[in-house]
């Protein structure tokens, strides 16, 4: 994966998402659009993609237009060629399975530019105006299972008794779940080597009761640290409740766990935005200027793609400065996530036989890739969206 210096971070915009209600002339500006699958109001994964997208927008001046709540359905590809009718140049959409709709949508309207996180068919379709995004999220998962390896060390040293179970609430059996959620194990056994991790999947990206019962099972079920693929508050509030601390995704859940929350990490979607609509103001090809030849872009610490929220008040002391390191040399490649001295598969180390991505979800990759060598797997370096979809030793899927 081609890896790009990006454009500086940004402070959040205040725009109200509500005054973005159509594709009306602005002044001249050139119209991006973004398709979300939740109101931002109500889910972290959502609010995550329009706050970078408000603040992209206030920096490179484009009008931003926002359709919130747009379900995986046809009704994505409706509102994508609305959008496009209406004098979007650029069109983002947000979730996994919007991606069918938008690419129908790409096909219909080749002068407006897809884009789609988190998607996998970029390659395959070879359209020059549709495109995949996504970040290596992992080496923020995994910093993130480093301060939750500091936390449960901390808990287990003032007492003997604390159990070295860890727990996971986990949308989908997919492999961008299966590689967050291996990451930050992996980061919390650098810490704690002996820790095993429960996993409850609830079969919805946003189910908030279904997330705060998964969380509540694993507690139930001696988890004494809680970490989440999900977006909503279930998780949080439920470790919030029976006093566990947590980790988060996609934002600070702070405000709704204020004694159990412990950090954060997200993806920085600005870089991104940026890189594109730059692209498109400059009347260049983004499928040259900004995505690799497979059509697909990533971007981890290094490039500002991948960030951690604040700390929480009760993490373990030491903890910034652990980060600080670890950081540095995930930025520096000297640390990697899916190093395969880490870990076993079944008992046996990590091969390319025993590691074959699930070709379900990615384009046919060449004959002939290899995923292991140079001591780890290179996750996210053949297409953005991840691909690591094993279950390791030390993880015990409950579902």
């Amino acid at each position: 994966m081609k890896k790009v210096r990006l454009f500086p971070l940004l402070a959040l915009s205040t725009l109200a998402v509500g005054a973005m209600v159509g594709c009306s002339s602005d002044g001249g500006k050139m119209k991006v659009g973004l398709i979300c699958l939740h109101p931002a109001s109500s889910s972290t994964y959502d609010k995550n993609f329009v706050e970078a997208f408000k603040a992209s927008a206030k920096k490179l001046g484009f009008k931003a237009v926002i359709r919130e709540n747009i379900p995986e359905d046809d009704k994505c590809r409706t509102t994508a060629e609305n959008l496009a009718a209406n004098g979007c140049k650029v069109i983002f959409a947000d979730s996994f399975d919007h991606q069918s709709y938008l690419l129908e949508a790409a096909r219909k309207y080749p002068n407006v530019q897809f884009c789609h996180a988190t998607g996998t068919n970029a390659a395959a379709a070879a359209l020059p105006n549709f495109h995949n995004a996504f970040a290596s999220i992992y080496e923020g998962r995994y910093l993130a299972g480093v301060v939750a390896g500091l936390k449960l060390q901390a808990m287990k040293t003032a007492d003997s008794s604390v159990s070295s179970k860890v727990g996971y609430v986990a949308a989908h059996p997919y492999a961008e779940v299966i590689s967050g959620y291996t990451s930050w194990f992996l980061g919390v056994r650098s810490i704690v080597s002996d820790a095993t991790m429960d996993v409850k999947y609830t079969n919805s990206w946003y189910d908030e009761v279904a997330e705060k019962s998964a969380a509540n099972a694993l507690i139930q079920g001696g988890c004494v640290l809680i970490s989440q693929h999900a977006d909503s508050y279930g998780a949080p509030t439920a470790c919030e409740d029976a006093g566990v601390p947590n980790v988060s995704y996609n934002g600070s859940t702070a405000k709704v766990a204020p004694e159990t929350f412990l950090v954060s990490s997200r993806i920085n979607w600005s870089p991104y935005y940026e890189r594109v609509v730059s692209a498109v103001m400059a009347a260049e090809s983004p499928e040259k200027a900004v995505f690799d030849s497979n059509n697909n872009w990533s971007g981890g610490f290094a490039e500002g793609a991948v960030e951690l929220s604040e700390l929480g008040k009760n993490v373990a002391p030491g903890t910034a400065e652990r980060i600080a390191e670890v950081k540095a040399q995930l930025e520096a490649g000297t640390l990697k996530v899916f190093d395969t001295s880490k870990f076993t598969i079944n008992g046996a180390a990590p091969s390319e036989e025993n590691m074959a991505p699930n070709k379900q979800w990615t384009f046919d990759y060449p004959d002939g890739t290899e995923f292991i060598k140079d001591g780890y797997y290179h996750e996210s370096e053949y297409r953005s969206a991840p691909s690591f979809d094993v279950i390791i030793d030390g993880i015990n899927p409950l579902s």
